[in-house]
């Protein structure tokens, strides 16, 4: 899978929509160790982006200590500019590099968050035990991944980019369809780390505006990695997108209030144990 180019701009035309799963996952996480009785938690956002959502952890935990960490420099510069800095309980909001491949804390965590990331990273199941490790007794791990990949969104794009026109160049730099673990794997491999784990899923009807407002949506996302190979050429690139918007347009036809949009999320929650 390539690693994609990130456009910041494009990625927040759909911010609200995009952040409601985010708001949804933290109302599952509990008190944190570091938050009694006036404590400074230590909080770690994998697969920060360009910050707008951590900085909803500084409004649920204003006292911490919070970083973002992303490895795209485009995500990390808007993230500095418009989020970092002390914040309104005398905590710290702030932005660094890191891989989430290789990725573990310089220190105790007391939360180890993760919106919409984790899918882009092979071999991230992997990873959970020494992030595990890394948490304070009591700590949590908590994500959300899209759980959409069968998806006419992500299907089209794949079955497009197989066709012999785009195969040589397209066909595996798309997301794969084991990209995202199931529910029970994710329990399983949680649980028997010895985390009390809560999963679930959720399918929000987001309900956009404009003019192909899927494929909207998607170029801030999950057609990245096609855009970024197809950059050096744009009549190609200009090429590939109009034929999946016409694609995109028939497998999710407009009404008079908006175009609906389905997209499944699966949701973990791992308390590590006192």
């Amino acid at each position: 899978m390539t690693t994609p180019t990130w456009d910041a701009a494009q990625y927040l035309r759909h911010a609200g929509h995009r952040a409601r799963a985010f708001t949804d996952l933290l109302a599952r996480v509990p008190a944190l160790p570091a938050e009694q009785p006036a404590g400074r938690p230590r909080i770690a956002d994998l697969g920060c982006g360009p910050g707008n959502v951590t900085a909803l952890l500084a409004e649920r935990w204003p006292t911490a200590h919070i970083t973002g960490y992303d490895n795209s420099p485009e995500m990390l510069d808007k993230a500095h500019v418009d989020h970092e800095g002390a914040t309104a309980g005398g905590g710290r909001l702030d932005f660094a590099h890191a891989d989430a491949v290789a990725w573990t804390p310089g220190e105790p965590c007391d939360l180890i968050v993760s919106n919409a990331a984790l899918q882009w990273v092979p071999g991230h199941a992997d990873r959970f035990a020494d992030w595990i490790a890394a948490l304070n007794p009591g700590g949590t791990f908590a994500f959300q991944v899209p759980y959409n990949i069968d998806a006419p969104l992500h299907a089209l794009m794949r079955e497009l980019a197989a066709t012999p026109r785009w195969k040589s160049r397209l066909a595996d730099v798309l997301r794969h369809t084991d990209s995202v673990h199931t529910p029970g794997a994710y329990l399983d491999r949680l649980a028997r780390l010895g985390c009390a784990t809560d999963v679930w899923q959720t399918t929000y009807l987001h309900v956009l505006q404009g003019e192909d407002p899927v494929l909207d949506w998607v170029k801030g996302t999950g057609l990245r990695p096609a855009l970024t190979v197809l950059a050096d050429d744009p009549e190609a690139r200009d090429a590939f997108v109009t034929e999946y918007r016409d694609l995109l347009r028939e497998a999710y036809p407009s009404a008079p209030y908006g175009t609906v949009l389905p997209f499944r999320r699966l949701f973990v929650v791992a308390v590590k144990g006192e």
